[in-house]
C-alpha cells in the first residue's frame, strides 16, 4: 500500500505529522514518559496501577518496547495500528459498507471534508477504507484542545495527524493560525500528493444534524493563487465530501446530557477529561452497522464559499445512510413510521422488520438518565427529519419541546 512521506518545510514543524526520522526517537521518548505509561497501565491493569503505579511502569514499558520493536517509520507504526483496529472493528462493528470509491483515482491526493460524529473513529474508518483499497492513508486534522498532554500529541503525530490551533484567541493570532493551516493543507495535497481529512465543522455534530461551517472553506481558500478563480482553486484542492453514519453511537448519552444542559442553562462546561472519555468510549463502544460514502469531487463550476458549502452539505446529506435505529427513534417521537430508505441497500423502513432495532433502542432509553432521554431520541431521529425536510415539510426536532414518547 502506498504511504506518502512528509517532505514539509520548517514553517510547518509545529503542526505537521512526524517524519520517518522522528518515529523512533518519539517512541523512545514515550517509553520514558511516566504519565503515558501510567495512562496505559490504567487501561490495561486498572486495579494494580491504582495501588502501585511506580511498580507497574517498568512492566508496561517492557511490553510496549517489545510491541514497538522494529517500528522505525510512519508506515511501520500504522501497520501495527492496523492489527489493533482490525480487532476493534471485529468486536464493535457488525457491518461496514462503503460507496463512492469509484469517484477516486488511486495515487491522486484529495482533501476529504467529512461530517463529524466521533472524534477518533470518523477518520479511522476513512483511513481503514483507503488503506484496504490501495489509496494513501490520511493526514488527519486534530484540534489542539484534544492534545493537552505532550504524549497525546506525540501519539497523534506519529499516526499522521496535524494540529489545528483552536487555542488562539486574539484575532491576529487566529488569522495567522488559519493561514498556516491553509498553507499546510495546500502543501500536503499539491506538493506532497498526500490525502487530508478534516471535519466539516469544529466539533462533532452531537445533535445528529450535519452542517458545514463556511469558515472551513474560507480557511482552505486562503491558499488560492491569484488570479485563479474560486472554481479553479477547488479543482486543484481536490475536495471530496464524505458522509459517515453509525447505527449506534457509543457516546449517545454523553451527547444527550450535554445538549440538554446547554438547552436548559444556555451554557455547558466540559469536565477536565471529558474529551478523553468520549474518545475512549467512541473507540471501544458498540457501533453496529456503519456506512461510509465518498462523494464526487467539487467541480470548477462553483463560484464562491456559499456555493461550495451548499454543495458539500447536499452531498453529505444525499449520501448519508439511515439505519433502523434512526427511524425507530422518529417513531417514538412522532407515533408514526417514516417513509424513508434505510441501509446501504436502500430498502424502505416500512418494508423491513425493525423489531430488533426497537428492542435495542428501548434498552438504551431505559439505561439513560431520565433527564436526557428526550434528547437521546432526538439525536437518533434528527437524520430522519433532515432527510424528510428535503422533499417535504417536517418538524424542527431540536426546537420542538414536545416530550418524546417512550414505548
Amino acid at each position: 500500500m502506498p504511504i506518502s512521506t512528509e517532505s514539509g518545510t520548517a514553517e510547518f514543524d509545529d503542526i505537521r505529522p512526524y517524519n520517518d526520522s522522528e518515529v523512533r526517537p518519539t517512541i523512545e521518548r514515550l517509553l520514558r514518559d511516566n504519565e503515558f505509561l501510567d495512562t496505559v497501565a490504567r487501561l490495561k491493569l486498572p486495579r494494580l496501577s491504582r495501588w502501585c503505579a511506580p511498580l507497574v511502569r517498568p512492566l508496561v514499558a517492557r511490553a510496549l518496547r517489545k510491541e514497538t520493536e522494529g517500528v522505525m517509520t510512519v508506515d511501520d507504526f500504522q501497520q501495527r495500528l492496523e492489527k489493533y483496529l482490525r480487532q476493534l472493528l471485529d468486536t464493535t462493528v457488525t457491518e461496514l459498507t462503503i460507496s463512492g470509491l469509484e469517484h477516486l483515482i488511486p495515487g491522486k491526493a484529495y482533501c476529504f471534508i467529512s461530517n463529524h460524529r466521533d472524534i477518533a473513529m470518523d477518520p479511522a474508518f476513512v483511513n481503514w477504507t483507503l488503506y484496504h483499497n490501495g489509496f494513501q492513508t490520511l493526514r488527519i486534522a486534530i484540534g489542539d484542545n484534544l492534545l493537552t498532554k505532550p504524549f497525546a500529541s506525540d501519539l497523534m503525530r506519529l499516526n499522521k495527524s496535524f494540529i489545528v490551533n483552536r487555542s488562539a484567541t486574539a484575532p491576529k493570532e487566529k488569522l495567522k493560525a488559519a493561514r498556516k493551516l491553509s498553507s499546510y493543507i495546500h502543501h500536503s495535497v499539491v506538493n506532497d500528493n498526500a490525502n487530508i481529512w478534516i471535519a466539516q465543522r469544529e466539533g462533532r455534530a452531537k445533535d445528529g444534524i450535519d452542517k458545514t461551517n463556511p469558515a472551513i472553506i474560507s480557511m482552505l481558500a486562503m491558499s488560492r493563487a491569484k488570479p485563479e478563480s474560486f472554481g479553479e482553486f477547488l479543482t486543484r484542492a481536490n475536495i471530496v465530501p464524505v458522509s459517515i453514519s453509525y447505527e449506534w453511537d457509543p457516546c449517545d448519552e454523553f451527547k444527550a446530557r450535554e445538549l440538554t444542559i446547554l438547552k436548559r442553562d444556555g451554557r455547558y462546561e466540559k469536565g477536565e477529561h471529558e474529551d478523553v472519555r468520549s474518545i475512549a468510549k467512541g473507540i471501544s463502544g458498540f457501533k453496529g452497522r456503519v456506512h461510509l460514502a465518498f462523494g464526487v469531487p467539487l467541480s470548477s463550476t462553483i463560484n464562491d464559499v456559499d456555493e461550495a458549502v451548499a454543495e458539500i452539505d447536499q452531498a453529505i446529506l444525499s449520501n448519508y445512510v439511515l439505519h433502523p435505529s434512526n427511524c425507530v427513534a422518529y417513531e417514538m417521537i412522532e407515533r408514526k413510521s417514516p417513509v424513508v430508505p434505510v441501509g446501504s441497500a436502500g430498502q424502505f423502513f416500512t418494508e423491513i422488520d425493525a423489531t430488533e432495532a426497537r428492542r435495542q433502542l428501548q434498552e438504551r432509553v431505559n439505561a439513560c438518565d431520565p433527564q436526557w432521554r428526550d434528547m437521546l431520541l432526538r439525536i437518533y431521529a434528527n437524520p430522519v427529519y433532515t432527510k424528510l425536510s428535503v422533499g417535504q415539510r417536517a418538524p424542527s426536532p431540536l426546537m420542538d419541546d414536545r416530550p418524546a414518547a417512550q414505548a
